[in-house]
Order: C-alpha cells, then structure tokens, then sequence
C-alpha cells in the first residue's frame, strides 16, 4: 500500500493542461524537478496535482515537506525528517536518517516553498540524490536550487482562457453569479470584455484573480477595474525596479488591502507575526487591543476569510486559520511601517510559552491526546517563539524554560532530536535564572539518554544535581538523580538503578510532586526489580501505577506499566490476559509516535505469539521491529537485559520453524511499513501458522552471555 501526506483534498484549477504534461514529462526523465515562478502564480497546486495524479509510480508513496513556515535553517532535514513520517530517536544527525531511510526506496518527495532555505536545502538535495538512486525531488520555490542535473519548469501566469475561466469558478464560490453570467452565451457582451480586461491586467496570476474574485459579492467588475487602474499607477511610480508580474501581485494585494475596514487591515498586519497555523484563541490575544477589541477579532478574521486573504484548516486538534505567505509578508510590512514588530512578536511568544506550560500540565490528564495533537499544529509557532528568546541574550532564561516545558514533546511524542536542538542552544547562553537552567538540564539529560549518548547526559544531570543541591532546590536535585538511575538501568547496574530512582520518588514524595515523569519513575523501579528477579514487587509497583493513571486519564505512562504488567501475565502462563495488554499499549505507543514504546511492546506480543503457538507469526512481528530499533537505535538497548524477550522468542521459533523458514518470516515482516506492522500486531491470530504447536510452559527467559540475570525486556526511560 501506498503513502502519502498529500492534502486530501487539492483546490486546484484544472486548467494549465500544458503545463501538467510537461511537469509530468519531466519527472519521468529527471530526478529533480524545480517548478519556479512568481509568488501567487500556483506553483504549489500544479505540483501537487501532478503528483497526486504519479502516485502509482512511486511505490514508497509522495510525500510533501511544507518550508514555507519553517524560519530555522539548521532544522530543514529535520522537517524532511517529519514530513517522511519518520521518528529517530538516535544521535544519527536527521540528513544520515534522511539518507539511510531513502536509500532503498522508490518515491517522490516534493519540497514546496523552499526559496529562503535555498543554501540549506540545496546540499541536502544534492546528498539525499547521490545516496538514493530511487528518489526523485520536486521542488518547488521562486528560484531554482542549482544542483546538477535539476529540470527547471518556469511557470508562466495562466492564458486568457483559462484566467477568465478560474475567475467566473472563484468568482461564483464567493457567492456572485453576475461575473458567471458574463461569460453565459445570454449574457451582456460588455460584462465579458470587462472581466477578460480585468483578467489582463491581472496579468493572468492565480492569485492575484483569486483576490479580484472574493471581491465580486462587493464590487462590479468595472468598479474593481477603476479600482485597480488607480492602484497601478500609484504601485509603479514607487517601484520602478520591480519585476512587472511582482508589481502585478504585489498591486492586487495591495488593492485588497487598501478595500480592507481599518480593523481588517490592522489584524492583516498583525497576523502576519504568525508560523504557520493558528487558532481563533492565539488571535484573539496576540492581536487584540485597544484599536481591535477582543469582540471584534472573530468577525474581522472572518472578514480576511471572505476575501480569501485567509483560509480555514480542519486538523487533528480542531480548526486552524493560515494567512497566505505572500499576503503575511505584505502584512509585515505594514506591520514594520507601524513600528510595532517586536511588541507583536513578544506577545506572540507569550502566547506560545503559555500554551506550552498548560500542555505540560494537561498532558498529565485524560487530554494526552489533545495536547499531543495541539502541539503538532502549533510546532512552527513554537519554534518562531523560540527562536525568538534567542534572539534576545537577556532573554536566555525563557528560551531554558520553553525547552524545559516541552520535555513532553520531545520524549513522549518522538521529537528527541529537535528537543535536543534548542535545549542545546539555549544552554549554550549564560543566565542567572536558576529555576530555568536546571530544568533544561535535566531534560537534556533525559533526551540525551534516550538518544544514547551517556557523555552527555552525566554532564547535564550531574551539573543539574550540583546546582540542586547549591540553591536548595530538592525537586530539580530529584529530577538529576531519578535520571542518573534511568541511565544505571541501561547500563545493567540494577542495584544501583534502584538506589538511585528509589530516592527520587521519596523526594518527590516528599514534595508532593506527581506527574507523568513521577509515574514513569515508579515503572522504571520496576523495571530494575523484574531484572533482579522480584517480579512481584515490580507487579506491585506497576499496578499502583495503572490505577493513578486511570483515575487521572493518563495514558503514556500508563502504557509502560501495561507492559510490566503483560510481562507478568506471560509468564504465570496467561496469554490471553497478556495480550489484551499488550493491544493496549501497542495502541498507545502508536497513537503518540513513541517507537521505543511501541518496539518494546510488538517484541513482547512476538514472544506471546510464539508461546501461543504460532512462532511462524511471531517471527513475522520480530522482523517488523527490526526496522523500528534502526530509528531507536540498537545501540541504546545494547543492555543485555533488554535483549531477553528478543532472544528466547528467536530461539523458541527457530527450532521449530528451522532457518530457512524462520529466516522467511522475519524478512516478511522487515518488508511492512509502521502502520502495517502495528495492523499486524494487533490483529489476533486465532489459528496458529503451525499446527501440533501449543503453548508451552513458560520459563524465565535469559541473555545471552548473562546466565544468571533474568531479562525480561520492560519499557523506555
């Protein structure tokens, strides 16, 4: 099956039929493809039309990385990155995840709007071509990237036809049959010759007609003719340099901003301080004020939404508003003009850092979900607010602070390299703020060891631990040695995992400290327990843990004490019970991009499945998690104790199934995407693969080259 993060819905033209076999032409012969032209002249949508309509070419699928938002060059392959889909969570810079994970694959990657990024992006292209023989780029931006053997199509604006055509189409989606009934074979001939004039001296720019159109309920189009004549002379007298086609552009925008209210025209402006989406709350308080009362701002956003100056988004966390990038840059700078930038920017910021701490207190409730969903939208404001407190050497502290807060983002939701990005950044400033730096630290220490770089994380946690313990602070002195005991456990030290995460959960509750991170910690204690072999204090501790968790609606870490749990139900010889939980935390995992969940999980229900009797099955779900630990990094869970599960399930199917058979079955499952490889894990497989094969007695399985140390491999820290 097929991927693609492709819009669902394309409101494209269907006009340019030219065009779209000459794009078409082209990426059958090259492997990079750039489509330029001038802003608004509907580059995006003719690539995107045509390579939704490639898509069986491609076996690996089209996939869309959106630069327009993105403001930070050194995360343009980590939007590649995301945009793949993909989730790595190892020290593996995100250009050698992008070149591993394309290296075998056959698909199309469009990169739209990457002309402000072009130093950024052109190398990366270049690599990721080189490596990858069955990758093909199509990019598409205002300017070439330079790269050997790209195929430039220059796109022209739209012919007479096809102009007047999408104008009578945009014209009557705005509501207005008086310029569709120009064009009726009834209808007055003065009325056609006035929308093809108008149609000219929009030089036939998509967007520019688009703007004209949303006019029409308002405005005649001799009225917008008039209009547009004076607006012509009065943008060419200030811009003789100008391109005529970015005069043109730039005059229609101009026009729609001068037939904006002053409250449209000054919301206009200062949305324009947003990265990509945004919801009615974020306006309401960034850009109200005593000019634009907060009562007004939903019907003047409503207002640019009529003229097409805005548009609407359906996502995940509920609707989401976008101003165009060529109407935001236009907007800022009025903004500019106005002198009220960087107060604008700072409210921005404030607005962010707020949503960011009651994501961090939400997570830890039955709106996991949510949280997780409405930070994916707001990540590009995020980062805008980020890059923000960087900007400014006295503002260090709340870049530290805003890295800090979004622990969550980068741990539970799969973003560790990003996280590790700013927290590394914003360490680097000096700051006095105390508070601020040692939760970064800790949070670094915490990334860094789910990244498998220890040097990094002793040098975070004990600097955390050392300024703790300097300015009183017990709960960032917890927080340090609760991490410290996260690391002793992937080091197989156990007494020491458990000395060391033990204290913290006394300080924590001493303090009356109870969060995600405290549960986790308990889970983590468990984990140190099984490996000593008290898998009853560990079931004891586990089940505490699942019954906080489900009075509070918490579900991430509940999925790790499901795990624990199910460990135990196998091996007092309860499959069913042991699959039921491992369903759940399957589930879990996936819904919140965490792989080191998710593997851990699949691997486990691999060794149920084998002792169901189905080791033909379970050998499929082992090879289905090879390729998520390539993302985990093998390197981190190198633990001999966190082999175990993986270990005794490949013994106990080889001897049945043989080499060769065994062998078949795992490249089966290598062969599934994620998605598919989840489908599989939870389906329940009623009629074992291999008949004669029951479920066996279970038996504390062992690590290879560890005799005496029981491995029963338990979840992600």
């Amino acid at each position: 099956m097929r991927s693609s993060n492709l819009p669902a819905e394309l409101n494209v033209f269907v006009g340019r039929a030219d065009e779209q076999d000459e794009l078409a032409r082209l990426l059958g012969t090259s492997r990079l493809v750039t489509v330029v032209g001038v802003g608004g002249v509907g580059k995006s949508r003719l690539a995107l039309r045509v390579a939704a309509a490639a898509q069986k070419r491609y076996v690996d699928g089209v996939w869309l990385a959106d630069l327009s938002v993105l403001r930070e060059p050194d995360l343009v392959a980590l939007a590649l990155v995301e945009a793949l889909g993909l989730t790595d969570h190892t020290l593996r810079t995100p250009s050698e995840t992008l070149t591993d994970h394309l290296a075998e694959r056959r698909l199309l990657l469009v990169v739209d709007g990457f002309e402000h990024l072009v130093e950024e992006c052109a190398p990366l292209v270049r690599r990721l071509l080189a490596h990858a023989p069955g990758l093909t780029v199509l990019a598409v931006g205002r300017r070439p990237l330079r790269v050997a053997g790209e195929a430039v199509l220059t796109l022209a604006p739209m012919g007479e036809d096809d102009a007047e055509t999408l104008f009578r189409e945009r014209a009557g989606a705005a509501g207005d049959t008086h310029a569709s009934r120009a064009f009726d074979a009834g209808g007055p001939p003065s009325d056609g010759a006035a929308v093809r004039e108008l149609c000219g001296r929009l030089d036939g720019i998509p967007l520019a007609l688009e703007l004209a159109a949303a006019r029409m309920p308002l405005l005649t189009v001799e009225q917008m003719l008039h209009r547009l004549g004076d607006r012509f002379r009065l943008l060419t007298d200030g811009a003789r340099g100008a391109l005529p086609r970015h005069q043109t552009l730039r005059t229609a925008i101009g026009w729609s901003h001068e037939l904006c209210t002053p409250e449209e025209r000054l919301l206009w402006a200062r949305l324009s301080v947003f990265a990509g989406p945004f919801d009615l709350e974020a306006v309401e308080y960034v850009c109200a004020g005593r000019e634009l009362p907060p009562e007004r701002v939903m019907d003047v956003l409503g207002g640019l939404l009529a003229q097409s100056l805005v548009v609407r988004e359906d996502t995940s966390a509920g609707p989401r508003y976008r101003i165009l990038d060529t109407v935001s840059a236009y907007g800022a700078e009025w903004l500019a003009a106005l002198g009220d930038t960087e107060r604008m920017r700072r409210r921005h910021r404030d607005w962010y850092m707020g949503l960011a701490t009651w994501c961090e207190l939400e997570w830890f409730s039955p709106r996991q979900a949510e949280v997780a969903a409405s930070l994916d939208a707001a990540l590009p404001n995020l980062r805008a607010a980020l890059e923000l407190c960087l900007e400014q050497p006295d503002e260090a502290h709340l870049a530290q602070h805003l890295a800090g807060t979004l622990w969550f983002a980068w741990v539970g939701c799969g973003r560790l390299s990003e996280g590790r990005h700013w927290l590394d950044r914003a360490l680097a400033l000096g700051s006095e703020h105390e508070e601020a730096r040692l939760k970064a630290l800790w949070v670094l220490g915490y990334v860094a060891i789910l990244q498998g770089d220890g040097t990094a994380a002793v040098a975070a946690l004990h600097e955390c631990g050392e300024r703790a313990r300097s300015a009183g602070n017990p709960l960032a002195e917890a927080y340090a040695t609760h991490r410290m005991g996260c690391l002793a456990l992937l080091s197989d030290d156990m007494p020491r995992a458990e000395e060391l995460i033990g204290r913290a959960l006394v300080t924590y509750r001493e303090v009356g400290e109870l969060n995600s991170n405290v549960l986790m910690g308990q889970v983590e204690l468990a984990l140190a327990r099984v490996f000593q072999g008290d898998l009853e204090g560990a079931v004891t501790l586990c089940a505490e843990v699942r019954e906080i968790c489900e009075e509070r609606g918490e579900r991430w870490t509940r999925a790790y004490a499901l795990y624990v749990l199910a460990y135990a139900a196998w091996a007092g010889g309860d499959h069913r019970e042991a699959r039921a939980l491992l369903t759940e935390c399957v589930t879990i995992n996936h819904t919140f991009h965490d792989l080191v969940g998710l593997v851990l999980a699949i691997e486990l229900l691999a060794l149920v499945t084998a002792s169901e009797g189905d080791p033909s099955e379970a050998a499929v779900l082992q090879g289905a998690a090879l390729p998520v630990w390539d993302s985990v990094g093998l390197q981190l869970f190198g633990s001999g104790h966190f082999n175990g599960a993986r270990a005794l399930c490949a013994r106990e199917a080889g001897e049945v199934l043989g080499a060769e058979r065994y062998g078949a079955s795992v490249r089966e499952g290598q062969g599934l995407s994620l998605d598919a490889a989840v489908d599989r894990a939870l389906s329940v497989r009623r009629n074992p693969a291999v008949r004669g094969v029951g479920p066996r007695a279970p038996r504390p399985f062992r690590t290879a080259g560890r005799e005496n140390a029981e491995a029963r491999r338990l979840p992600h820290l």
